[in-house]
């Protein structure tokens, strides 16, 4: 495991925007941090090395990661962030991060239970722990990035961390999350009220609409016939299948159960564009490829789960039926131009 777990380099520039906030120069550390694209895998050792060079900037700050999780915006996440905030109701972020969470630390790490009234999110150790101040940071951003999308959010209902720290550091993580915390425990957890979970999230991030609008436009050019406009049912069939590449089951069954209609009735209508389920599939999944292939922050792993592939090995086969060529030169093409 320790030679898997990453953080993407877009987690870097949470900590660049804190020293921005701070007024620090940090000038050796700030180099550092430009060596890092948003599209880079950062290893864990160097994200501790970074994070801790950082924190020690303020050495008489109390819990100092805690306020660097808290500048948390949707683009630190990488895409990870703005799937999350496109989903329906924060129990539906919940799962969309546990499944995308390898976009962020190059493997899944969540396991998300339900125990009692409670939903509980929680990460085991690892070989390559992050370390107490990379798990503050962490959780910090977590609870954060769910607070600002929820109206008047109550507080977890308790928080665990690996290690354990000084009385006064204990009193600061236990007055930010507004709930108990456990030290020394066998997880990292977040627990929540289960009636959270149903709370709708609002999807107020602009980038976020711009990207679900550009992802839109690429789902009805995989329509033939259509010069711009689409029916009701046209962009529901679009949004149902964003979903259903999300979750990485876009059958026809499954979309035909969203739209509240038969297996058969879709078909239909389908039919009336010269297409069958699997061709609509394989249009969208095209068009939405060239899209996610022109955007240099995303990994060709990345677009393939994306589009609901297990594997970039899978996406790739399939990018070669569609188009004859493979993802890797159609993207150095299109970056080319």
């Amino acid at each position: 495991m320790a030679s898997v777990i990453r953080v993407t380099g877009a987690w870097t520039g949470l900590l660049s925007d804190w020293l921005d906030r701070e007024e620090l120069d940090a000038g050796p550390l700030r180099m550092s941090l430009a060596r890092w694209a948003s599209r880079d895998s950062v290893p864990v050792p160097v994200w501790r090395d970074l994070l801790s060079r950082g924190l020690a900037l303020v050495p008489r700050r109390i819990a100092p990661e805690l306020e660097v999780g808290a500048c948390v915006l949707p683009g630190h996440l990488g895409v990870l962030g703005y799937l999350v905030l496109a989903s329906d109701t924060l129990g539906e972020a919940m799962l969309a991060y546990q499944r995308y969470e390898t976009l962020f630390y190059g493997t899944t790490l969540a396991e998300i239970e339900v125990i009692g009234d409670e939903a509980e999110m929680r990460w085991p150790p690892s070989e390559n722990e992050l370390g107490q101040q990379a798990d503050g940071a962490a959780i910090s951003a977590l609870v954060t990035f769910m607070r600002r999308q929820i109206e008047e959010p109550p507080p977890p209902s308790g928080v665990s961390f690996l290690q354990s720290v000084d009385g006064e550091t204990a009193t600061a993580y236990e007055a930010f999350f507004g709930s108990p915390v456990t030290w020394n425990d066998t997880h990292v957890r977040v627990r929540f009220p289960l009636h959270y979970l149903s709370l709708p999230m609002p999807r107020r991030d602009p980038t976020l609409r711009e990207l679900l609008d550009r992802q839109a436009r690429a789902l009805l050019r995989a329509l033939p016939g259509h010069s711009g406009d689409s029916s009701g049912t046209d962009r529901q069939l679009q949004q149902v299948l964003l979903k259903l590449l999300s979750d990485g089951e876009p059958t026809l069954a499954r979309a035909a159960n969203a739209m509240h209609m038969s297996p058969r009735t879709l078909q239909r209508r389908l039919a009336r564009h010269q297409l069958t389920w699997q061709q609509w599939l394989d249009r969208g999944r095209e068009q939405l490829a060239g899209q996610y292939l022109s955007d240099p922050s995303l990994t060709l792993t990345d677009i393939a789960l994306l589009l609901g592939f297990s594997e970039q090995s899978a996406f790739t086969r399939a990018y070669r039926r569609w188009t004859g060529d493979s993802p890797g030169r159609a993207r150095r093409q299109q970056l080319s131009d």
